[in-house]
């Protein structure tokens, strides 16, 4: 009795499952904010693990250090100008826009806005 009542639960977990995944993946996120306590190198960039900042004369922004293609973390190229997945060898503009794949998709790119009170930028996440 006990052994066909754990199969009956886990069966019914077992098919609810993807169902709470999908509700779940549909639900919004809470935007999360990101500081950044450091200004740009001489390069016009910072990265932190999962950011890359840019700055031009038209202001900051930031793209996320996730390839698109297989989850490796991009890395700056400054020299060139681009940024490089070391995985695969996907390029990327610094705006994030692909230049050569194999990633398919842009890197998602964020607003960076400069901190009031000292050096650095506050990114806004969604």
């Amino acid at each position: 009795m006990f052994r066909r009542r754990l199969l009956l639960v886990a069966g019914v977990a077992a098919a609810l499952y993807p169902m709470l995944q999908f509700i779940n993946f549909r639900l919004p996120r809470k935007p999360r904010v990101v500081q950044i306590n450091q200004n740009v190198g001489t390069d016009g960039s910072l990265t932190t693990d999962e950011l890359i900042v840019f700055t031009d004369d038209a202001g900051a922004w930031a793209v996320s250090r996730t390839c698109t293609h297989l989850g490796c973390r991009i890395a700056v190229k400054p020299t060139e100008n681009i940024l490089e997945c070391p995985c695969h060898q996907s390029r990327f503009t610094p705006q994030g826009r692909v230049i050569r794949g194999p990633a398919k998709k842009s890197l998602t790119r964020y607003r960076a806005e400069p901190m009031e009170n000292g050096p650095g930028f506050r990114v806004i996440i969604q």
